[in-house]
């Protein structure tokens, strides 16, 4: 099992997020948001900065942030999207510093919403409340 924490608030995280459950068909995927109270216990545990600015990954008792949070995740959906994990070969800083500029504009370019969206009925027991 592994948990995606992402943010909330973010159109273009929550669309991210409906993607990898529509891909990841063994259902390894759990989800919580970074704004909430699990959230925050869980950067607290694997020692991540609460104001992260990133998707993070906790998989095997480990947090993974910025790209290797999108690359390992990527690894697990189906195929083509686990072809993801081929940018590994591409140096951490130059992912990273892409990852980092993606970031710092994902709200200008596909905006951000007043709260969370409520997952179906369908996905809801992949949430942590």
């Amino acid at each position: 099992m592994a948990i995606i924490l992402f943010d909330g608030v973010c159109n273009f995280c929550d669309q991210s997020v409906q993607f990898i459950i529509r891909h990841d068909k063994k259902k390894v995927f759990q989800f919580a948001s970074l704004q909430s109270e699990t959230g925050k216990e869980l950067l607290h545990l694997h020692r991540v900065h609460e104001e992260v600015d990133s998707i993070v990954l906790i998989e095997d008792n480990r947090a993974f942030t910025e790209s290797d949070a999108v690359i390992r995740i990527s690894r697990r959906l189906r195929f083509p999207f686990s072809m993801g994990k081929l940018a590994k070969i591409i140096p951490r800083r130059f992912r990273d510093a892409a990852y980092k500029q993606f970031a710092k504009r994902r709200y200008k370019w596909f905006g951000q919403q007043e709260q969370c969206s409520i997952p179906s009925k369908e996905v809801r027991d992949r949430f942590l409340s």
